[in-house]
């Protein structure tokens, strides 16, 4: 049964890039969110049991939503990619219960490192 995850970044060419980094073979539904507000709905609706979240979007940022599913106890493994590398935002999207912080340009085998350590593919 397909996986369904969820890209959520506000740039059409970084959730293409994202996509074509995902694992070859590996059982995923693909959804995507241009902002924040629709990442939560993704999550809330069954769309997104894997979060691709962006920090830096529209509407509502990835600090926001990461808030918001821990406060609802929502159930969706994130990983935050961004360009924002900073050790603060790293920490923070820690603290906020984000599994993972991988940087852009994003790197295909640690993403599939990433997926193999979560027992994802």
């Amino acid at each position: 049964m397909p996986i369904p995850i969820t890209i959520a970044d506000d740039s059409a060419l970084s959730r293409k890039t994202i996509q074509r980094a995902l694992p070859p073979g590996w059982d995923v539904v693909v959804h995507e969110a241009k902002n924040g507000k629709e990442a939560i709905v993704a999550v809330e609706s069954g769309l997104a049991e894997v979060l691709f979240l962006d920090l830096q979007m529209p509407e509502m940022d990835g600090y926001q939503v990461l808030s918001h599913i821990k406060e609802h106890h929502e159930k969706a493994v994130v990983i935050v990619i961004s360009a924002d590398i900073q050790p603060e935002a790293q920490a923070m999207v820690s603290a906020l219960g984000a599994f993972r912080f991988l940087k852009k340009p994003l790197d295909g085998q640690l993403l599939a490192a990433t997926l193999k350590e979560l027992g994802l593919i």
